[in-house]
């Protein structure tokens, strides 16, 4: 069987590298340059994206902002999963936004803006401080703004007018407020469902974020109510999207309730510790959703966590020294901030993954990689 990726980046890598032992064969199609190339090797063939589409047997996507008119083209053929309505939302967080309200999912309060006099109606309804996104074309942590005093707003508005203008009446942008909210700390849910209806779900992740980028996750460590609160949303959105393939919702933590930051109708950095924490990683659940295969268990083999590793031309080869951790490196090229790797630990209990975490620590400087001693810390404390 043949799968199509929109996208040609490590989440495509990493789909054919869990595809192939299902002998799944993946192409990519490089959104960038508009070839269609091989996600492991680079290789690009002279097969158009109307020829691709034609002979394959699935289509999927790594990533959520793409051409209104290659997803046509791909929804058109009636093989593309999760669906056009999904991609959409995930793309969009006005339409996000709507879904959930829809669906009864909680979420922070929240305005549309699209001229300054909703900037202003925003910071009286919801009051300060406020979190500003843009709807369209935000990731890690972009396009984004803190408002927390009204001598901000004329500032902010003038760098929010800019991004407004620059969408079209095909593809208008928009930018959402939303009241901050202080939390305890960030979580996520994945899950797949197949053609059927049919759902399987991993344990929660607590992730760390720096500068609005994922830097840690650990899994193996939630209570069943907060578990059960991150399922009940992910079945009513997935069963509402009539969803196909692997799905990630971003939560924060407020007192045990859980209220939805963001969707991403893909596979997610949050999941990559899938990949030796359980039997069937995230990966290779979302190719077998996609391509009509059984779904795998997601039961937990092993707690474990995953370090990000964020614009490093190597990850250390001392890591490895470490029992239970495995390194993987995407073959990008450097540049600040850019995920160019991760590197995933598991062990029996947290206790031990704390100890791993230290073991690592000595390898990895906090300053290229946040937050992995004081986690060891935490978990061996607790």
């Amino acid at each position: 069987m043949k799968i199509l990726i929109l996208g040609a980046g490590q989440l495509a890598r990493m789909m054919s590298l869990a595809g192939a032992p299902l002998n799944l064969n993946v192409v990519a199609y490089d959104v960038g340059s508009k070839k269609i190339v091989h996600p492991l090797t680079n290789e690009v063939y002279s097969t158009t994206l109307e020829q691709s589409i034609a002979e394959v047997d699935a289509i999927t996507a790594e990533f959520e902002h793409i051409p209104d008119d290659v997803l046509t083209l791909c929804c058109a053929s009636n093989k593309f999963y999760p669906g056009k309505a999904a991609i959409k939302t995930g793309g969009d967080r006005a339409i996000e936004k709507a879904l959930l309200s829809k669906t009864e999912v909680a979420c922070a309060p929240y305005k549309l803006i699209t001229k300054k006099a909703h900037l202003v109606e925003a910071v009286t309804a919801l009051g300060k401080p406020l979190v500003i996104k843009t709807c369209q074309a935000g990731y890690d942590g972009k396009g984004q703004w803190r408002l927390k005093s009204d001598d901000q707003i004329d500032q902010i508005w003038s760098e929010m007018a800019d991004f407004i203008a620059s969408g079209s009446e095909q593809m208008p942008h928009t930018i959402i407020a939303e009241k901050m909210i202080p939390f305890d700390r960030e979580v996520s849910i994945i899950g797949a469902r197949d053609k059927s209806g049919n759902t399987v779900i991993y344990p929660l992740t607590e992730n760390q974020h720096t500068n609005g980028v994922l830097t840690l996750s650990v899994a193996g460590k939630e209570k069943s109510a907060i578990q059960q609160q991150a399922e009940d949303a992910f079945n009513k959105i997935a069963n509402e999207l009539n969803y196909v393939g692997v799905l990630a919702i971003e939560f924060f933590d407020v007192d045990g309730q859980l209220l939805v930051n963001e969707l991403a109708p893909r596979v997610h950095n949050s999941g990559h510790w899938t990949q030796q924490g359980v039997h069937c990683s995230q990966f290779e659940n979302h190719m077998r959703a996609v391509a009509g295969l059984p779904l795998g268990s997601t039961e937990l083999k092993q707690v474990s966590a995953m370090i990000n590793v964020l614009g490093q031309s190597v990850i250390p080869h001392d890591v490895l020294k470490v029992d239970n951790v495995t390194s993987h490196w995407y073959g990008k090229t450097p540049k600040p901030g850019r995920k160019m790797g991760h590197i995933n630990v598991s062990a029996a209990s947290l206790h031990e993954l704390g100890e791993r975490l230290a073991e690592l620590a000595e390898y990895l400087p906090e300053e290229q990689y946040p937050g992995v001693l004081a986690t060891s810390t935490s978990l061996i404390l607790n």
